[in-house]
């Protein structure tokens, strides 16, 4: 696992270079971005306060690197992060989601990611409590407690704590030998709460904090009788075992702080809300969405289930392609907070070799590792590679741009034959070369009107 503290911006760009090809200026962009975050920590209290991210707004096509830029850079850093459309929020007063919902799911995401950092340290400490509880359901009487029990005629009768205790460690050794995987036990179960209920201005009581589930367990016991097997009974009681061992006030304190110094939203589709001179209908809102987005980007405080989440030092990322509208089409106020504009190059033949080959998930290496798991040897020349990547070139160049993302319907159909009879070519081992690229591809290039449907 890497420190992210100790990786300087040149290490971080060479990080992203394992997965993303190209796009060297945008890569610097972000790692420096990155790295201020790590010298913001180390200032004074009083100057860290004042030292505020500086947000980035990406241009360029889609299928080019965008988003996949912003989301190995969560990764990467260990930081909450989320993706979403600036189209699917609505002005405040219509209906649809409000941008405030973005920081209450990135501050979901970082309590998850807490969640499962503490579980490593509770994870021996449950599955020891979950023994026992399987042990009381499979023989009742014989734990630390004392429990009723109904004998053959009927009379309810109450066994004193450890009676038996040969048989239960019986038990517990055919329990840990997976002997009663399949015996069925009665146990209580949680019932789960009402799906949350979309109210006022895309609001709902998820965000709130507040479920129906919730109203019902104030009101009374919240729990059922379920018969199930042991090694279903053993997944559900150790989840619930966890949730207890695991301080959820202490996760919220721990989650939001992370959101709030670490946290990265991307924003996708930026320029669909640019806004454009006479709009009217169903556009009306656009300059509406950006100024609620505004006092979120600038710094205010979100109500969150887990709390007030101040979004002063939150990274925002915002992406677009741009083609009908520009930056300079959005309110000013908003071109004010993101300061780095970062133009991504359209990708070529020579891009595309790479990507084919060089990521650690490469294509090729993903093809290549499907078919093995069918026994199939799947090879592919560098004069292939070039074909392939020569093609989704042209394919780009002749009908709609769609960057990478030509790549995955290039080699859907040249592959669909091998892919087909994969069973039956057990034991072979299949070389893609120029020639059956050009013969797979051949229908595709040789009419460019028929291709835009075909790829």
């Amino acid at each position: 696992m890497l420190d992210f503290d100790q990786l300087t911006p040149k290490q971080i760009v060479e990080e992203l270079d394992k997965y993303i090809i190209g796009q060297d200026k945008a890569k610097r962009v972000v790692a420096m971005a990155l790295r201020n975050r790590v010298r913001r920590k180390q200032l004074p209290d009083d100057l860290r306060e004042e030292v505020i991210p500086k947000n980035i707004i990406m241009i360029g096509s889609t299928g080019i690197g965008k988003t996949e830029i912003a989301r190995r850079l969560s990764k990467l850093s260990g930081a909450p992060f989320v993706k979403v459309e600036a189209t699917k929020y609505t002005e405040v007063g219509y209906v649809g989601r409000d941008v405030e919902s973005i920081i209450r799911d990135l501050m979901s995401v970082a309590v998850n990611m807490v969640k499962n950092e503490m579980r490593s340290g509770v994870i021996a400490d449950a599955q020891a409590r979950t023994e026992e509880l399987l042990l009381d359901l499979l023989l009742p009487g014989t734990g630390d407690k004392p429990v009723e029990t109904k004998t053959e005629n009927g009379e309810v009768r109450l066994l004193p704590p450890g009676a038996n205790t040969t048989i239960r460690e019986k038990f517990r050794t055919k329990l840990r030998n997976g002997e009663l995987e399949d015996k069925q036990v009665e146990l209580s179960v949680s019932k789960k709460g009402f799906q949350p209920m979309e109210i006022f201005s895309g609001m709902n009581l998820e965000d709130m904090g507040i479920s129906l589930g919730g109203i019902a367990g104030m009101m009374g016991d919240s729990k059922k009788r379920r018969r199930t097997t042991v090694k279903n009974a053993r997944e559900i009681l150790l989840e619930e075992e966890i949730d207890k061992l695991i301080d959820s006030d202490k996760v919220a304190d721990i989650a939001r702080k992370r959101t709030q110094e670490m946290g990265i939203v991307f924003i996708d589709e930026i320029d669909k809300v640019a806004g454009r001179q006479n709009t009217s209908g169903a556009d009306v809102s656009r300059e509406g969405v950006q100024r609620d987005i505004l006092p979120i980007v600038e710094g205010c405080k979100v109500n969150t289930k887990y709390g007030m989440v101040d979004t002063t030092h939150i990274l925002f990322i915002a992406a677009g392609a741009f083609h009908m509208s520009k930056p300079s089409d959005l309110i000013p106020e908003l071109q004010g907070r993101f300061p780095l504009r970062v133009e991504l190059e359209p990708l070529t033949a020579r891009e595309f070799a790479q990507i084919l080959t060089k990521p650690e998930n490469a294509l090729i290496k993903q093809y290549a590792a499907l078919m093995a798991t069918e026994g199939v040897d799947l090879q592919f020349t560098d004069e292939a590679v070039e074909r392939i990547a020569k093609t989704a070139e042209e394919l780009n160049s002749g009908t709609e741009n769609i960057g990478a993302r030509r790549l995955h319907t290039i080699m859907e159909q040249l592959l669909d034959e091998v892919s087909f009879s994969a069973p039956e070519l057990k034991g072979q081992t299949i070389t893609v070369t120029p020639q059956y690229v050009d013969e797979k591809l051949h229908s595709a290039l040789g009419d460019r009107d028929l291709a835009k449907y075909i790829l």
